[in-house]
């Protein structure tokens, strides 16, 4: 009859390989190894556009005689100039820099937030957790609006090669130049919207089990 034998081992003991490396803890490690994967795959998708976009003509005249056509690459300062509740108002870029600033700014308070937990302050842990839920979420309503700006294109729309005018965009055919660069805009900022939108998610459980006191009674956030 053989016989078994249960073993208590200790974190000491799962490591026997000498000096042991980093003194990351698993979820650490296991972190670093999301932030890489994510890293890859937003790499893979601009270097996927930049091969895409230097393989298309681009425009070479003055931006004021600029005009959208199917046989250049569109100037992104003459696609991206609109503004909620701005209509007719000509601001290139604006939005798009109010978006990554949210972005920017929502980062911060995570890391308030993280920062907090490090001193077991759960006070501080849910202030900064809800402003980085609204960031999240801010985020997320203005790049909605920016795919139903884009989705529903200009009054003027596009004229194409056969007469025909279109307005606005989907997979096949866009007012704003190739088709690529529709493409590659919904799935490139469609990925970061549902990449933002698992973060929103995450951080709403995370708040949660901060209110309710399950980090303290681990002893750690």
């Amino acid at each position: 009859m053989a016989n078994s034998v249960s073993v208590n081992t200790t974190n000491k003991d799962l490591w026997g390989g000498g000096a042991e490396p980093f003194k990351a803890s698993y979820g650490k490690l296991m972190m670093w190894f999301f932030l890489i994967s994510d890293a890859f795959t937003f790499s893979a998708f601009l270097i996927a556009y930049g091969v895409i976009r230097f393989r298309h003509p681009g425009y070479e005249g003055t931006l004021s005689d600029f005009s959208f056509s199917q046989t250049y690459w569109p100037v992104p300062e003459k696609v991206f100039e609109a503004f909620p509740f701005f209509h007719g108002v000509e601001l290139p870029l604006v939005f798009v820099g109010l978006m990554t600033f949210i972005l920017i700014l929502s980062s911060v308070t995570m890391v308030l937030a993280v920062e907090a937990g490090h001193r077991m302050d759960r006070q501080g842990v849910e202030k900064w957790m809800i402003w980085t839920i609204i960031g999240g979420l801010t985020f997320l309503g203005c790049q909605a609006w920016e795919w139903s700006h884009f989705i529903h294109g200009t009054d003027a729309g596009s004229r194409l090669l056969d007469g025909s005018i279109i307005y606005g965009a989907n997979l096949q055919l866009n007012q704003y130049g190739p088709p690529d660069f529709a493409a590659f805009f919904f799935f490139i900022t469609g990925f970061h919207g549902f990449h933002v939108f698992s973060g929103v998610a995450l951080n709403f459980l995370i708040f949660y089990q901060a209110t309710v006191g399950i980090f303290e009674r681990r002893g750690h956030y």
